[in-house]
């Protein structure tokens, strides 16, 4: 209890110093990196040490250095990679570079990793622990880890989770925290997730009673895990019983681990297999408070493009709270949610005005007069960057980070709305992917348009014939004309042909785009397109990821995509497509 009000109180003081804490932090990072290679060409000789008062160093930093995208520190990081230890971008040694997961752009990037990046991830853990308030038992956590490699220059590459999982902060965290994941380090790094997912849920169940919650980084892997428990739970009882591990499980450090944990206990597969029994015939409604009896919620990143497996993640939490996860990046963690006891879909996160040195890019919608796509990342009016300090309440804004693993004033392309305040620190909605947009003509629509028109359209089915929609995306099909809006929707249960229909209709109505609404009447943009994938489809997209580097753990579908590999899969899956009526 002492530790939770100490980071509390760590937490509301400089949230109502934020201000004076971004003036440090500013101050911090361009001291501790004075005179590397990237300063040096846009501020020259400055000595910033002897720069006294805040006003002038942030004078100094706006007005010297530009706003910079991912694409002007990939020329450094490619140099960092290939070996070059000079003080490229940070003076400190760069050892360790995190890669992106590529779902967004179809490619990896390079992003730094710093002890300074798994310490920020340890403190945002243990603050949003804190607020719930809740900890002290085992944890059922699905993490996971993908392989480390190393470049040519000898630099280790992995997912940012892959390194924090590595870490020494949390291999301390597990050892001296009174809360720990069920799962040992070998299930977390085994790099196969499906083995390890294996793992995870048989080592949940063997300490059923303990749990006191459950979690994982997104939304997504907690139901794509309880996918597997639906399917294999006969086999997890069989092993409990008896102390045995399923010959799918073939990595040896992982079955030696799992092993050393297990004794016989059959009393508790049968208690399993009978609730088991009971939740088949209920469509495994109320799957976690029935297998977990003492577990108190459900904790993860529950907001933006995890939002469509709220209903799903709902259905098998059986009333237990969903506890919306914090907001962050590859870059950087930037929020807190402070009232984690509020639904997902109204959370917010309070910025941590220590992390990193944030800048905010005021947005006005516009109507484009342009009938090119390349206008997409265009789509707003820009104000200038303006400090933490002067955001205001109801406007959105683009993000810029400057942080201590060398990046400096780089568009993060989040776009997301002030909310309110915590103290002085603001408290954000995030509203989408900025490059992520569908437009075909004047038409803008964000991936959270694309996801209120999936959620009218999947309603309708659900009402009508009982199918579940497991996952969806979206592009702007441009090679004939007029282009038009093509979503792909992957379903659970049978629809006939005239339900898809009206759900297509129902879709292309909801748009609710200006531009969108004027070029459908003036059909410059055709009827949108519903095709309708064979099952699996977006497994295929998560196992290339994974395969080529990604972590079950970083993994997230875009709603609205681009990714020519992405298409290729679906395109090939898709079974029968049907186009709107709306506006016939």
């Amino acid at each position: 209890m002492e530790g939770e009000e100490d980071i509390i109180g760590w937490f509301e003081q400089v949230s109502s110093e934020a201000a004076l804490a971004q003036s440090r932090t500013l101050r911090k990072i361009l001291q501790q990196n004075y005179g590397v290679e990237y300063l040096k060409k846009w501020v020259g000789d400055v000595n910033i040490h002897e720069i006294p008062d805040d006003f002038t160093l942030h004078s100094i930093f706006t007005s010297s250095i530009p706003l910079s995208s991912h694409a002007h520190f990939e020329p450094f990081l490619q140099r960092i990679a290939d070996g070059d230890s000079s003080p490229l971008l940070t003076q400190q040694p760069i050892t360790t570079l995190s890669l992106s997961s590529g779902t967004t752009e179809g490619r990896q990037k390079y992003v730094p990793f710093t002890p300074h990046s798994a310490q920020t991830t340890l403190l945002i853990f243990r603050l949003a622990a804190a607020y719930r308030s809740r900890d002290g038992g085992k944890i059922l956590e699905f993490i996971y880890s993908s392989k480390q490699t190393k470049t040519k220059g000898g630099i280790t590459t992995g997912t940012a989770t892959t390194h924090y999982y590595a870490s020494e902060e949390f291999k301390i965290k597990q050892l001296k925290t009174k809360s720990f994941t069920c799962s040992p380090q070998e299930v977390i790094t085994g790099c196969d997730y499906k083995q390890s997912t294996y793992c995870h849920l048989l080592l949940g169940l063997l300490y059923s009673e303990e749990v006191e919650f459950v979690t994982s980084t997104f939304a997504y892997t907690i139901v794509q895990a309880f996918n597997q428990l639906e399917e294999s739970w006969e086999e997890m009882i069989h092993d409990l019983s008896h102390a045995t591990l399923s010959s799918r499980i073939d990595i040896p450090e992982i079955r030696k681990a799992v092993l050393k944990v297990m004794s016989p206990k059959p009393e508790l597969g049968w208690k399993i297999r009978r609730v088991c029994e009971e939740l088949m015939k209920e469509g495994w409604l109320g799957l976690i408070p029935k297998l977990w009896p003492n577990c108190k919620y459900v904790y993860s990143i529950m907001t933006g493009s995890m939002q469509p497996y709220l209903k799903k993640l709902r259905h098998y939490g059986g009333g237990l709270p969903l506890v919306s996860g914090d907001y962050g990046s590859t870059e950087s963690w930037i929020g807190v949610n402070v009232d984690p006891y509020l639904p997902p879909e109204n959370v917010t996160f309070a910025v941590i005005p220590t992390f990193s040195y944030f800048e905010f890019i005021p947005l006005f919608k516009q109507h484009a007069t342009t009938s090119s796509a390349d206008t997409a990342i265009h789509d707003f009016l820009e104000g200038q960057p303006i400090a933490l300090s002067e955001v205001k309440i109801g406007q959105q804004y683009e993000l810029v980070l400057t942080t201590f693993t060398g990046l400096y004033r780089c568009r993060l392309g989040d776009v997301v709305e002030v909310a309110g305040f915590h103290n002085k620190t603001p408290k954000l909605n995030f509203i989408c992917r900025r490059k992520l947009v569908l437009t075909v003509n004047i038409d803008k629509n964000t991936e959270k348009d694309v996801q209120l028109a999936v959620e009218r359209g999947s309603q309708l089915m659900s009402q009508l014939s009982g199918a579940e929609l497991v996952d969806f995306t979206s592009y702007a099909e441009l090679s004939n004309q007029p282009g038009h809006y093509v979503i792909f929707w992957e379903l659970k249960g049978d629809v006939n042909d005239k339900v898809l229909g009206m759900c297509c209709s129902e879709m292309d109505a909801a748009f609710v785009d200006y531009g969108y609404v004027v070029s459908r009447k003036a059909n410059s943009i055709g009827p949108l397109e519903l095709r309708i994938v064979e099952r699996g489809s977006f497994n295929k997209i998560l196992e290339h990821y994974i395969g080529n580097g990604a972590a079950l753990s970083q993994f997230k579908t875009p709603r609205c995509t681009t990714n020519h590999f992405l298409l290729n899969i679906l395109n090939l899956s898709t079974l029968k497509s049907f186009f709107s009526t709306a506006y016939a």
